[in-house]
């Protein structure tokens, strides 16, 4: 057998569990260079994708909070025309975050590229968010203030 098609048979297998999920109302998310196969997945006339709240952190590891949809130390705020139920709109959230997306629906796949609040510019620049913060008198400090020199920024959030 030829490398070539070893490699598409192997491909094709994996893909299986994904085909028979989309196949019973499920449907398969493509994130971070992983593939999820969910087993309900429902669409509406507008073609947004709805999945479970109890899904989403298996998809981007975002979790359904209070104060909005979390992970790690980001929490966004997700109004309520975004959850029906047990279920939360995907492709919302995604176009509120920034986030790119595509869908093939008769097939039950949607990517989602990288979200922009996760990663950062100052990722790929190495600067770092220019915040201002008050000093112990209260006079507005911005970091911006100390280009070039080390400084140690310790916060607190009372939530």
């Amino acid at each position: 057998m030829k490398r070539r098609d070893f490699l598409w048979t192997l491909s094709s297998a994996a893909m299986l569990p994904s085909i028979a999920s989309a196949q019973n109302g499920g449907g398969t998310i493509l994130y971070d260079s992983r593939s999820v196969a969910l087993t309900r997945v429902d669409t509406d006339a507008s073609g947004a994708l709805w999945v479970r709240k109890a899904d989403l952190p298996r998809i981007n590891g975002f979790e359904i909070k209070p104060q909005g949809a979390c992970r790690a130390d980001i929490c966004i705020p997700i109004p309520r025309g975004m959850m029906k139920g047990d279920t939360f709109n995907l492709t919302a959230f995604a176009q509120r975050v920034g986030q790119k997306f595509i869908a093939d629906p008769a097939a039950r796949v949607w990517s989602f590229g990288e979200i922009p609040v996760v990663q950062g510019a100052y990722v790929e620049s190495r600067i770092a968010p220019d915040v201002t913060v008050p000093d112990r008198k209260g006079k507005p400090v911005r970091l911006s203030q100390f280009r070039g020199k080390k400084v140690l920024l310790v916060t607190w959030a009372s939530w």
